[in-house]
């Protein structure tokens, strides 16, 4: 069997493919792709794969937009973060999907899976249908992540969160608790995913809920500085280019 893998997040996009190989090592991993431009020049310029692990949010658009510009006839099992109500509509197309932090066993029901399919269920799947459910006018916003604990998975609740951090590659949420996590997930993709009304990304470190705003300190030349509630490791400044922006933000405007 052969397969791509369509991630955006190179760590989740290794990761998958280990778990792919150690379910079945005789499965050919022919590509990772991370865009839907890099998708959309590899499925028209090579053969075809028998299955295509495919990722919501890449990081130059929604990858429904792949079906647009190249024909795809194959299973897809989307790797996702989105909320239930995908979910309902991925099994309503008979599309299988896995949650993000994926789980092993998970991964391989869901190959189990693809093994029982004909071609022909396959053709059928509509996948502009549920382009045109993603591209809904009501937006719905996450309201809960899978972290990895130990061997476990532990499930945090949004609202529980007070903002998000990056550091040398890696993403952290930190809760109202205290407790850290971190996240296969960029801030880009939490971006996308999280209520506007409730979290800003200050700069290119920092996603915040201005629930966890405990101070903020204005300095000569428009600079902005905040304390946050838990406090973080190192001085919290917002990015120049974000300052008015953020001051509408914090006036609940955006």
């Amino acid at each position: 069997m052969k397969t791509i893998i369509i991630e955006d997040e190179e760590l989740a996009a290794r990761r998958l493919e280990s778990m792919i190989k150690t379910i079945d090592p005789q499965i050919e991993v022919m590509a990772k792709l991370e865009s839907v431009e890099d998708s959309v020049a590899w499925l028209k310029t090579n053969s075809h794969p028998d299955l295509i692990f495919l990722d919501i949010h890449l990081e130059d658009g929604i990858s429904f937009e792949i079906f647009d510009q190249v024909k795809v006839n194959v299973p897809i099992i989307f790797t996702t973060a989105f909320d239930e109500y995908a979910i309902k509509a991925f099994k309503h197309k008979s599309i299988d999907y896995l949650l993000k932090p994926i789980v092993q066993d998970d991964l391989g029901k869901a190959i189990a899976k693809y093994r029982e399919w004909t071609g022909t269920q396959s053709a059928q799947l509509d996948l502009t249908g549920l382009y045109k459910l993603m591209q809904g006018n009501n937006k719905e916003y996450r309201e809960r992540y899978s972290v990895s604990v130990g061997e476990k998975l532990k499930t945090i609740e949004v609202k529980d969160i007070a903002y998000f951090f990056s550091t040398s590659g890696i993403t952290f949420v930190v809760m109202n608790s205290k407790n850290q996590y971190s996240l296969d997930l960029s801030l880009d993709k939490l971006y996308n995913e999280l209520n506007p009304k409730d979290f800003f990304r200050v700069n290119r470190q920092y996603l915040i809920n201005h629930k966890a705003i405990a101070n903020v300190h204005v300095f000569p030349k428009s600079r902005l500085k905040i304390d946050l509630n838990p406090p973080c490791q190192e001085d919290l400044y917002v990015s120049l280019d974000k300052v008015a922006e953020f001051k509408r933000w914090l006036d609940g405007e955006k």
